[in-house]
């Protein structure tokens, strides 16, 4: 498996152009939260809307210092007793844009509500950023919340993400192309593991074969055409192995965005490599349905998410009441 070179920019050679996947912006409009002073820990009095900067220096490839090229972590504090699970959550938007109420603060909220710390991660998006420059700050958000686990009273050995769409990509992305850091590394947070313990995917583009792929809307990712080497690098179906980590994979059989065989090639994938993994795939409702409260079918399926994560330990579950 060909990796990422995770401290600076890649170069891309111009080659002729190649099918790509279709990763359209989800409905909803780009709702950035605007800049405030990063803090060192979590102040009790305001839990939510603190932000943290994944490299206060400057991010690699950056190509200026505007916000646009900051990317950071919205933090929305669960309080969960004792050590708890933290997920980091990538909106969808394209790549081009971020859905962040919808598929950001919203999720963060439903999360928050089942004792977990959310972390609403800002990307940097085209056509001011291409690959690999998005998939970098996924890497580098699981790094940057483990370095921080003992801060927010989280476990380190259970921070997920959860992604849609494009964000599903990305951390489609992150949950096959991970590491155990780099002992040597100057900067701590490089030290660490960027493997999530567990991965969602909603809607999210989880191959880039041709014929299930939908050609044509993953062109501004790219700098450049990509090569079929490059494609094969960002399709994660290929690069499942037994140390992926647990999936959970929804999505809707009418997505004209994302194709449902997306969903369905991955999740074979990661049945052949012996990974655990969940699929859920529902007969109705378009592309970018978030949590699916306004269709009574789509609304079941956060509550199979929940059911998931509490069946792996990732949500506590309550104590049995007493037999008397």
């Amino acid at each position: 498996m060909s990796r990422i070179n995770k401290s600076r920019p890649v170069l891309i050679a111009s080659v002729a152009a190649a099918t790509l996947l279709v990763l359209t912006a989800c409905s909803g409009a780009f709702a950035q939260s605007a800049p405030r002073a990063s803090a060192a820990a979590v102040d009790p009095a305001q839990p939510h809307g603190q932000i943290e900067y994944l490299w206060p220096q400057g991010a690699p490839g950056a190509v200026g210092a505007e916000e646009q090229d900051r990317p950071h972590l919205e933090i929305f504090s669960g309080y969960g007793p004792g050590p708890h699970t933290a997920v980091i959550v990538c909106p969808g938007g394209g790549y081009t844009h971020l859905a962040y109420e919808k598929e950001g603060t919203q999720i963060a909220e439903w999360l928050n509500l089942r004792g977990i710390t959310a972390f609403v991660l800002t990307y940097r998006l085209t056509p001011r950023y291409h690959y690999p420059e998005p998939i970098l700050d996924g890497y580098r958000s699981v790094r940057w919340v483990r370095d921080h686990a003992a801060e927010y009273h989280i476990a380190p050995d259970r921070i997920g993400m959860w992604g849609f769409s494009a964000g599903g990509h990305l951390v489609g992305m992150v949950g096959t192309h991970f590491d155990n850091g780099n002992p040597q590394a100057a900067d701590p947070i490089d030290r660490v593991s960027d493997r999530p313990d567990f991965v969602i995917s909603s809607y999210g583009g989880l191959t880039l074969k041709a014929g299930v792929a939908k050609p044509g809307a993953l062109r501004s990712f790219f700098a450049t055409p990509p090569t079929p080497e490059l494609l094969n690098d960002n399709s994660p179906d290929l690069h499942v192995t037994l140390q992926t980590p647990p999936f959970f994979i929804y999505a809707t059989t009418p997505d004209r965005a994302v194709p449902v065989l997306s969903a369905v090639t991955f999740y074979t994938a990661l049945v052949k490599a012996g990974v655990s993994a969940e699929m859920h795939i529902f007969e109705t409702g378009p592309h970018g349905t978030a949590l699916g409260q306004s269709n009574p079918e789509l609304a079941e399926w956060p509550t199979l998410l929940e059911n998931w994560l509490r069946l792996n330990g990732w949500i506590a579950t309550p104590a049995a009441p007493a037999m008397h």
